[in-house]
């Protein structure tokens, strides 16, 4: 194992890892394989085809694997709520409505030999085994290389070939790959990787700076890499010198959110940059927008159904004691959920440098219909933070909600 580690990833953070998804909370702990079964398909059906994912295979795959044997025994009881988890050595393992998006945006074939970039727990592996005729998984990280492997093996699949190594190095003996999968975030695809695709094939990137990054899928034509834009998206920290040679780095004594107007879209698209993992969430051209000329709209019909979009921003707990938090509001007909925390809110998830301890502060509660208000608090921000997620939202309420100018700022 290179002791750089230039390509050593970081499986996704998907943000709804961070607790804060709300509705799909059913736990499958101490249930039989009928119930197993069960809270897969229920997450197919709720998750993953209500949120667009409409390949057959790729469901049946999702329906197939078995997410609970991936993931650490005191986290098994969330394995099929669609979150983020830990998995030891500051890793997480992706949430499965991002491991189902990716996979489908590499329209995986049953001759296709792909390589994967990050594998953590082996599970993005697993998901795609059924779908093509080899997959070669890399992971940096050396107890979780070695688990996964055994893992995979435990449970047959046999054409999955996994190695502890320099992700971003690929795996060059075994090119080229028909599809390459890459669950971490480097500020541009690596030239082996680019090297090792074969000529059509397609790759699936998150590129970008460490809080501002983009989904990318890279199809290769002429020996180049044609790219569009996906969604934007936010990506664990890689570790050892892919992290360390960012040139654009986070400054955790200055907090702050990008677009936080949302006048910013991706190419040809009406999706906000920098704000991902939106769930019944639009941006609207509007001049009534409270400034400017957008303004993001959530509308809800179905009471617990999330209507939510998150950003992540650095905040270091020894330089910043509070963070302020402002944003104009104004709703329609917005009727409190079921729950007490089913209410329109701004919720902020802290983290400490390993993402191993957490806490929230939320505020909000907008309830009936009204006209563009200004919302602010002050947030105490823990010693031991050093990032954080802002979600914003109707939680699980319904009616609609519009929302501008959301920032975060370092308190006096």
């Amino acid at each position: 194992m290179p002791a750089a580690g230039r390509g050593v990833c970081s499986t996704l953070m998907l943000v709804a890892a961070l607790g804060m998804s709300l509705g799909f909370e059913e736990t499958v702990c101490g249930q039989g394989a009928d119930s197993l079964t069960a809270a897969r398909e229920k997450v197919v059906r709720e998750v993953l085809e209500a949120g667009g994912i409409t390949d057959p295979r790729v469901l049946a795959s999702m329906r197939a694997t078995p997410r609970h044997e991936f993931i650490p025994a005191q986290q098994r009881q969330l394995a099929y709520v669609d979150m983020a988890l830990p998995i030891g050595e500051s890793q997480t393992i992706s949430g499965i409505f991002v491991v189902a998006y990716m996979t489908e945006q590499l329209q995986p074939m049953p001759t296709d030999r792909v390589l994967e970039i990050g594998t953590g727990s082996g599970y993005q592996a697993a998901v795609l085994s059924p779908l093509v005729a080899e997959v070669y998984s890399i992971e940096i990280h050396e107890p979780l290389g070695k688990r996964a492997a055994r893992t995979l093996q435990r449970l047959g699949y046999d054409n999955v070939f996994t190695r502890v190594g320099d992700g971003f190095a690929g795996w060059p003996e075994k090119a080229p790959f028909d599809k390459i999968i890459v669950t971490c975030s480097p500020e541009a695809v690596p030239q082996p990787l680019v090297d090792q695709l074969a000529e059509g094939g397609r790759m699936v990137v998150p590129v970008g700076t460490r809080y501002d990054q983009t989904l990318v899928l890279f199809t290769k034509r002429d020996g180049k890499l044609v790219e569009e834009s996906l969604v934007p998206s936010l990506f664990v920290p890689m570790t050892g010198a892919a992290e360390d040679d960012r040139v654009v780095k986070p400054d955790g004594s200055k907090p702050s959110l990008s677009n936080t107007g949302f006048e910013e879209q991706l190419p040809d698209t009406e999706t906000p940059t920098a704000w991902y993992y939106g769930r019944q969430v639009e941006a609207v051209g509007s001049d009534a927008a409270a400034s400017g000329n957008w303004l993001l709209r959530f509308e809800n019909r179905d009471v617990g159904r999330p209507a939510q979009i998150f950003q992540g921003f650095p905040v270091d707990g020894r330089e910043v004691r509070r963070i302020d938090v402002a944003l104009s509001v104004r709703a329609e007909n917005v009727v409190p959920g079921a729950t007490p925390t089913q209410i329109p809110a701004v919720v902020v998830r802290f983290f400490n440098d390993t993402r191993s301890r957490s806490t929230l502060v939320a505020f909000g509660d907008w309830s009936g219909s009204f006209e563009w208000r200004t919302q602010r608090t002050t947030m105490p921000v823990p010693h031991w933070a050093r990032e954080a997620i802002l979600q914003v939202g109707m939680m699980g309420a319904t009616g609609r909600l519009e929302v501008d100018d959301v920032t975060v700022a370092a308190g006096e």
